[in-house]
C-alpha cells in the first residue's frame, strides 16, 4: 500500500482514492477499447457515453430542474468572471457583485474591464472579509441584470448559509469551492459556475448550470462564438475539443458521491469533518483565533491563526512532518487553512483534530 498524505490542499485538492484507484485501472485500455480515456475522440460513442452521463449524474444528484443547461467548459471560473457579463449586460444594463473575498473582487474587475456598468450591492472589504453580509445589507435593485456572489470564500473561511432573493431569480453564483457538498436551490439561480479542482474533479473542466432562458438574450454579434453560452448549448458542450480526461473523472466522482448516498450525505459528512476543527478552535481558550465569524463560516475552508508569526510558522513546520499537507493560509491572510472538501476524509480531519490539540498543550504558556 502506497502511503496516502493528509491532504487539505485548497486546490487542486484530495480526490477520491477509490476513483483514482479506477482510473488507474482503466488508464490503458478504456472498456476495451485498447486505448486510454484520453486517447479517445471527442465525438466517438465511447466518450459520449461518459460525457451524457456526467450531465445525467450532476442534475439528479443537484436535482437540477429540465429548464437549465448544462456545459462542461474550460478557462477556470476566471474564464467566467468575463463571460457573465459579456453574455448577459447588454446596453446600459447593470450587473451587481456582492464584494466577499479576492475572487468576487476579480469577477468584479473583469467586468469593469468590459466596460459593463456595474455597482456593489454589499461588501465586507473593511472587516477583512471575516463575514458574509446579512442579506438585509444587500442594496438590489430590481432593474439590475443579475445579482452575483461568490458561495465559498476559500482564502477567507466564508460561505453563505442562505442566498438572496432577486427579482426573476437573475442571481449567479461561483460555486467553485462549495459545489456538490450540500443540497442547493438550484431554482433561486439563474446560472452556477465552478471549476471542478475543489470537490467535481481534477481541475481543467469548468460546470456551468444555467437557466435556459438566459440564453436567448445572449445576441450581441461583437461576442466572439467560442465565448457564447449558447454555442456551447448547442453543440452539447462540443463546440471545440474539450477536456475530455477532466470530463471522464468527474464523471467518476459524481459516481463516487452517488454510491454514498447523494449529496445530503456529503452535507452531513462535511458538517462532521469542520466540527472537529472548529471544536478546537473554540476550546481552545484563544491559542487558535479563527478568521470568519461564527455565522459564516465555512465548511470547506477552516482558516486560523496562532497567536504569534512564529507559532504559525512552528505548527506549519510540524504540522507537514506529520504527513499534513497543504495546511499553509493564503498570503494574503496569513496563518493556517485546512481545506476539507467532499473527498478529505474523515479520518484526516480526525488526524489534524488530534495534532492541533497536541501541538497546544505543548506549546501555550499560561
Amino acid at each position: 500500500m502506497v502511503k496516502r498524505a493528509y491532504n487539505f490542499n485548497a486546490g487542486p485538492s484530495a480526490l477520491p482514492e477509490i476513483v483514482l484507484q479506477q482510473a488507474q485501472e482503466e488508464l490503458l485500455n478504456f472498456r476495451d477499447t485498447g486505448m486510454s480515456v484520453m486517447e479517445l475522440s471527442h465525438r466517438s460513442k465511447e466518450f459520449e457515453t461518459i460525457h451524457n452521463e456526467a450531465q445525467s449524474l450532476l442534475k439528479e444528484l443537484l436535482n437540477i430542474p429540465e429548464n437549465y443547461e448544462i456545459l462542461f467548459l474550460q478557462g477556470g471560473a476566471s474564464l467566467q468572471f468575463t463571460m457573465v457579463p459579456m453574455n448577459f449586460l447588454n446596453g446600459n444594463e447593470i450587473g451587481n457583485y456582492v464584494l466577499t473575498g479576492v475572487w468576487s473582487e476579480k469577477a468584479l474587475k473583469e467586468a469593469k474591464i468590459l466596460g459593463r456598468a456595474t455597482t456593489v450591492a454589499a461588501s465586507t472589504k473593511e472587516e477583512n472579509y471575516s463575514r458574509i453580509p446579512n442579506l438585509s445589507e444587500l442594496i438590489v435593485s430590481p432593474e439590475d441584470a443579475y445579482l452575483h456572489i461568490t458561495s465559498n470564500n476559500t482564502i477567507y473561511g466564508t460561505q453563505w448559509k442562505d442566498f438572496p432573493e432577486t427579482k426573476d431569480s437573475m442571481l449567479i453564483a461561483d460555486m467553485s469551492s462549495d459545489i456538490l457538498s450540500k443540497p442547493l436551490p438550484i431554482e433561486r439561480f439563474a446560472m452556477i459556475y465552478a471549476g471542478a479542482q475543489k470537490n467535481l474533479g481534477p481541475s481543467g473542466v469548468t460546470v456551468v448550470i444555467v437557466r435556459k432562458d438566459l440564453l436567448e438574450k445572449v445576441s450581441s454579434s461583437s461576442i466572439p462564438t467560442v465565448l457564447r453560452y449558447d454555442t456551447h448549448a448547442i453543440n452539447n458542450s462540443l463546440y471545440n475539443t474539450p477536456p475530455t480526461f477532466s470530463i471522464y473523472m468527474l464523471n467518476k466522482v459524481l459516481h463516487w458521491v452517488k454510491d454514498l448516498g447523494g449529496v445530503k450525505e456529503i452535507a452531513t459528512a462535511n458538517e462532521i469533518k469542520a466540527s472537529l476543527l472548529y471544536d478546537v478552535i473554540d476550546q481552545s481558550n484563544g491559542f487558535y483565533r479563527g478568521h470568519a465569524e461564527k455565522d459564516s463560516r465555512s465548511l470547506m475552508n477552516v482558516t486560523f491563526q496562532l497567536p504569534t508569526n512564529e507559532l504559525d510558522k512552528k505548527f506549519l513546520a510540524e504540522a507537514k512532518e506529520a504527513g499534513f499537507i497543504g495546511l499553509n493560509g493564503h498570503r494574503s491572510v496569513g496563518g493556517c487553512r485546512a481545506s476539507l472538501y467532499n473527498a478529505v476524509p474523515y479520518e484526516a480531519c480526525k488526524a489534524l483534530q488530534q495534532f492541533m490539540i497536541m501541538f497546544k498543550e505543548e506549546n501555550q504558556t499560561n
